[in-house]
C-alpha cells in the first residue's frame, strides 16, 4: 500500500510544475553562474575548479560536486562546452544519485496498526505532514489514528485535532505538558482497540543540540517498542529544505536516536537550497519518500528522482 495512489496526469503535472517553479531559485542561482562561467572560457583546470565551487555553493555537497565536475571534464579538456550540455550532465549525475533513494512510503498491512513516528525540529512541517498523510490515507479507505505527542506546544495539539476533524481520523491527545511517552502508550492501546490501520505519532520539534529533549524522544521510542516490539514500523524525519547544510546534521542525530527509516522534505517551493537533498541522498542513502511544495493535502507527493534532477538543473 503506497502513501498515495497515482494522481490524475493533470494533478501530477501541476505538482511538478509547482516544484519546478519552487526550485527555480535553486536552479537560477546555479545555472546563471554556470552560463557566465562556461560561455566565455574553455574547460581548463581553473574553469573546472570554479564550476566545483558553484556546485558546492548550491548545497550539492563536496562529493556530488566532484562527481559532476569529473563528468563535465571527461574528454573535454581545453574545449568549449555549451551551458545546456553542462545542465544535462548535472541532471544526469543528480538523477543517478537520487534514483536509488526515491522510494514510495509503503504501509505493511501485516502490522495493524502500522505505527509511524514523525520526528524533526520545530517548524519543519511535521504536524502538517501528518495531516496530509491522514487525508490521503483516509481517502483510500484506511482507518487512521493520530497521536498528539508534541505535548510542549498547545498549538500543535490543537493543530492535530483540526486535522483529525478535517480528515475523519481519531485523535488521542492529552493536556499540554503531559508525558509524551504516555500519550504514545495510550495511542497504541486505543489504536488496537479501535482496529486502526495506521497510527501516526507526532513528536515535539526538537533542536538536535537540546540533550534533554532528545532524551525524551528516546523514551518515546523505548515505550513504543515495549508496547509493540516490531514498532515503530516507520520513522519519518521531516526536513525543511530552507535550512540547507543544517539538514545533514539533523539526519545524523535523529538517525542515531530514533532509527530514521525515511525522509520527507518540505518547503521546496520557497528556497534556493534545494540541492541539499542531493547531498543528503549521497551521504546517507535513506529513502526519500515524499516532498512538499505547499500547504494543501495534495501538495505532498511521492518523490520522483528524474523530475527533481531536471528541476534542479533548470531543464
Amino acid at each position: 500500500m503506497v502513501a498515495s495512489e497515482a494522481r490524475k496526469p493533470e494533478e501530477k503535472k501541476s505538482f511538478w510544475s509547482r516544484l519546478t517553479s519552487g526550485l527555480s531559485r535553486t536552479a537560477s542561482a546555479l545555472t546563471q553562474s554556470i552560463t557566465d562561467l562556461v560561455s566565455k572560457r574553455k574547460l581548463d583546470a581553473a574553469t573546472l575548479e570554479e564550476l566545483e565551487d558553484i556546485l558546492i555553493r548550491a548545497d550539492l555537497g563536496v562529493t556530488v560536486s566532484g562527481r559532476i565536475v569529473e563528468s563535465v571534464g571527461r574528454g573535454r579538456h581545453d574545449k568549449m562546452i555549451a551551458p545546456e550540455e553542462v545542465k544535462g550532465l548535472i541532471a544526469a549525475e543528480v538523477e543517478a544519485i537520487l534514483t536509488p533513494v526515491a522510494r514510495p512510503l509503503v504501509i505493511d498491512r501485516s502490522h495493524r496498526p502500522f505505527i509511524l513516528l514523525m520526528v524533526g525540529v520545530n517548524g519543519s512541517g511535521k504536524t502538517t505532514t501528518i495531516g496530509k498523510l491522514a487525508s490521503q490515507w483516509r481517502a483510500e479507505g484506511l482507518k487512521v489514528m493520530l497521536a498528539a505527542g508534541d505535548t510542549f506546544r498547545a498549538a500543535a495539539i490543537e493543530q492535530l485535532k483540526v486535522w483529525g476533524e478535517r480528515t475523519g481520523a481519531s485523535v488521542i491527545a492529552r493536556a499540554p505538558g503531559a508525558d509524551a511517552a504516555g500519550v504514545a502508550f495510550d495511542a497504541i492501546t486505543e489504536a488496537r482497540a479501535e482496529g486502526a490501520d495506521v497510527l501516526l505519532i507526532d513528536t515535539a520539534g526538537r533542536l538536535q543540540n537540546r540533550a534533554e529533549l532528545m532524551a525524551e524522544l528516546e523514551k518515546v521510542v523505548r515505550v513504543v517498542r515495549k508496547q509493540e516490539p516490531t514498532a515503530p514500523h516507520a520513522v519519518l524525519l521531516v526536513l525543511d529544505a530552507t535550512v540547507g547544510q543544517n539538514a545533514l546534521s539533523q539526519v545524523e542525530v535523529f538517525g542515531k536516536l530514533a532509527g530514521v527509516t525515511g525522509l520527507v522534505m518540505t518547503k521546496l517551493d520557497g528556497t534556493a537550497r534545494g540541492g541539499i537533498l542531493v547531498a543528503i541522498a549521497e551521504k546517507h542513502g535513506l529513502p526519500v519518500h515524499l516532498i512538499g511544495v505547499g500547504e494543501g493535502a495534495d501538495d505532498l507527493q511521492p518523490f520522483a528522482a528524474r523530475d527533481f534532477a531536471r528541476a534542479i538543473a533548470g531543464l
